[in-house]
């Protein structure tokens, strides 16, 4: 299929942005500012890319008016150049849509209510009382479980497992090999070993989020696992049964959340982060990659728990002094107490 082509008139008319060039000159695909040729479309986000201007062969570039000195061909003239390109990223998807209509190798349960509009593909299963909205895609190999729901416009890609009793919202796009709706990590010891305790609420899954690839987010063992409006998941999370994520939340990629924590609104949670359960996260937290929380936090700001890199040497050297923290402490408190 041939790519789709926009000219710097079109991509004017879509950004309701300011111009300057040829108005027929067009564009295929976007690209870095190193690698942009004559039918690439770019963007300069940051001054200090600056330096890749004089050599740019781009079709079009993105820009500040501030900016458009800098670059002698054709130009699209915005404030912010990072979310034009998120926005104009989007006539550029090449991902190609499934087929309106259910696909004769899909497994649909006579009492699932699939909309028209759906697109349903190969192997798909469907089970009892099961929903799926206006516009929505269930790629190939996609099982969705009894009395689950599906709202309008969602994309699950391939073999994305969903559980019985979930609930998914509006807009939510779902990446491969990601499971939600497992059982959470639910057991109590006994003499004879572990007693599993069945986890019997659900998941719910608000309007416009997106999960990661091979991500999994628990059913809850009481109560729902909440993921709201407008949060977005990085591949490789794990989020355990009964934790609340607050509205416009990013979790990057290898975060583990325990059970029944709830995560405030607009926080930002950076890769290989470890919460602990049970505790509360202010609205407004950011964390940086690898902290490891134990606590709750309810103050908003910026939180970190581990030390930066450093040469191996040193390292052990400071791997031992921090074992002897307490008693260092200890001798402190000794001396403050002798000189008083």
């Amino acid at each position: 299929m041939a790519a789709q082509q926009y000219s710097l008139q079109q991509l004017a008319e879509f950004l309701q942005c300011e111009f300057s060039g040829d108005v027929d000159a067009t564009v295929s695909a976007i690209a870095t500012l190193e690698q942009a040729q004559p039918l690439h479309l770019t963007f300069l986000a940051q001054e200090k890319f600056e330096k890749y201007l004089p050599e740019c062969e781009a079709g079009i570039l993105v820009l500040k008016p501030a900016q458009q000195t800098l670059f002698d061909g054709n130009k699209l003239l915005v404030e912010d150049p990072y979310m034009a390109y998120a926005q104009l990223s989007h006539l550029f998807d090449p991902r190609q849509r499934l087929a309106e209509g259910i696909h004769p190798t899909a497994v649909v349960a006579k009492t699932a209510n699939i909309s028209k509009s759906a697109r349903i593909g190969a192997g798909v299963v469907i089970g009892e009382n099961t929903q799926v909205g206006a516009n929505s895609e269930i790629s190939a190999g996609c099982v969705i479980g009894d009395t689950s729901v599906i709202g309008d416009d969602c994309v699950l890609h391939a073999n994305v497992t969903v559980y019985a009793g979930v609930s998914i919202g509006h807009q939510v796009v779902v990446h491969s090999g990601t499971v939600l709706g497992s059982d959470g990590f639910g057991f109590a010891p006994s003499k004879d070993g572990w007693v599993k305790i069945h986890q019997i609420a659900g998941v719910q899954i608000g309007n416009r989020v997106e999960i990661g690839s091979n991500t999994s987010i628990d059913r809850g063992a009481l109560t729902d696992t909440v993921i709201e409006d407008g949060v977005i998941i990085d591949n490789l999370v794990h989020i355990a049964h009964g934790v609340h994520i607050g509205q416009g939340t990013a979790i990057a990629g290898c975060v583990g959340i325990a059970g029944s924590t709830t995560i405030g609104k607009n926080c930002q949670i950076a890769g290989a982060v470890a919460i602990n359960g049970h505790i509360e996260i202010a609205d407004n937290t950011y964390f940086h990659g690898g902290t490891i929380v134990t606590k709750g936090i309810s103050e908003p700001g910026a939180y970190a728990s581990i030390l930066p890199v450093q040469n191996v040497k040193k390292w052990r050297r400071n791997s031992v002094r921090y074992t002897q923290l307490d008693d260092i402490a200890t001798r402190l408190k000794n001396l403050e107490k002798a000189v008083k």
